[in-house]
């Protein structure tokens, strides 16, 4: 399957898991608790307040070379929303990428995400974890805070 016929296919309307799509078509499930969407609605809704002539997008379907990969939560600038807006999935990662962890997730899956995210432009990839404190990544290196969001907190409060 491609991503268009994941978006369009009626059996895989409004189901409880986060899809993906591996580099062979294969369809990846994950199921979200609670605490990860209300991460989720936090951080765009900070993201979008500290810098609001930019678009924070959740759920963001991303092109990569090992599939559409979905990132939790995305910031994208003016320039690159005008590029994306009306793609069904983005040929260029929005610049900063969020991760909100499960118990499901490893290591190598995060490592993987964060490159596949980099190579499509990503300036930035967050991960959050369950309990909600936030790491920040640049292309080379793990980054004490976010250099393009300075005044995001690094941890998100219940």
């Amino acid at each position: 399957m491609n991503w268009l016929e994941v978006c369009e296919h009626p059996a895989l309307q409004n189901l409880p898991f986060k899809i993906e799509l591996d580099e062979t078509g294969k369809i990846i499930m994950a199921p979200t608790k609670v605490y990860h969407s209300i991460y989720q609605g936090d951080m765009a809704y900070r993201l979008q307040t500290l810098a609001p002539t930019g678009k924070a997008i959740v759920e963001c379907a991303i092109a990569t070379r090992k599939g559409t990969k979905v990132a939790d939560v995305a910031w994208a600038s003016p320039e690159r929303v005008a590029t994306i807006w009306s793609e069904t999935e983005c040929s260029i990662a929005p610049e900063v990428c969020v991760e909100v962890l499960s118990s499901a997730n490893i290591g190598r899956e995060m490592r993987t995400k964060r490159q596949l995210y980099f190579e499509q432009g990503a300036l930035e990839v967050w991960l959050c974890d369950p309990e909600g404190r936030i790491t920040f990544f640049s292309r080379d290196s793990q980054k004490e805070h976010s250099t393009l969001f300075p005044d995001f907190p690094l941890e998100i409060t219940k």
